[in-house]
């Protein structure tokens, strides 16, 4: 006794099965983006830009903007060397060189320069004398 309808519902479920795989494997990265690979949670390369091929669900990409990124450093209250009050604003730009050490080392680059910029104006112009 044959089933015709499993016949048919076979194939369907392996082409689906292709598709799922295929739209989880295929990345296509501009030409100012960067994937950080990962493997199994490991760090395996840095690919890009263009079309990169991965395993799904064994491997995972981690996209990277590598285009100038400009930030607003909140305004800080210095106080120089001569007790002179001073507020400051500043701009950052910044971009990243090294995608990999941009991902694995830091969690929060953007914070992190932040945080370092606030710091690096503060202790620059409290060394100056304003009077």
């Amino acid at each position: 006794m044959e089933f015709p309808v499993f016949d048919s519902i076979v194939p369907l479920l392996l082409a689906g099965f292709v598709v799922f795989v295929l739209y989880y494997a295929i990345y296509i990265f501009r030409e100012y983006e960067r994937g950080v690979v990962f493997t199994l949670g490991r760090f395996t390369r840095v690919s890009g830009p263009g079309f990169v091929l991965l395993i799904p669900f064994v491997q995972q990409v981690v996209r990277t903007d590598l285009r100038m990124f400009v930030e607003d450093v909140p305004s800080q209250d210095v106080i120089s060397r001569d007790n002179v009050s001073v507020k400051v604003n500043a701009v950052i730009y910044f971009r990243i060189v090294d995608p990999q050490r941009a991902i694995i080392n830091v969690a929060d680059f953007s914070a992190a320069v932040s945080q370092l910029s606030q710091t690096t104006l503060r202790s620059v112009l409290g060394k100056h004398e304003l009077d």
